[in-house]
């Protein structure tokens, strides 16, 4: 499973899920999804949050052990 501290992210810089996905050009139902871990994000989608962060993707997202060989 692909984790995510993107709720995190928001609380630190104080935003709504709205003001975060109008900033990357989703609808709020995608980072809502994001953040719950019920939809992964495209390549682009995390590219676009890592820089609207100023994070490197791995420290937005990383996999669960249970997914680990």
């Amino acid at each position: 499973m692909l984790n995510n501290n993107i709720r995190v992210e928001r609380a630190i810089r104080r935003i709504s899920q709205q003001e975060l996905a109008e900033a990357i050009g989703v609808s709020r139902q995608t980072i809502f999804s994001i953040e719950n871990n019920k939809y992964v994000p495209s390549t682009e989608l995390a590219l676009k949050l890592s820089a609207y962060f100023n994070k490197t993707v791995n420290e937005l997202f990383w996999l669960s052990d249970t997914n680990a060989n």
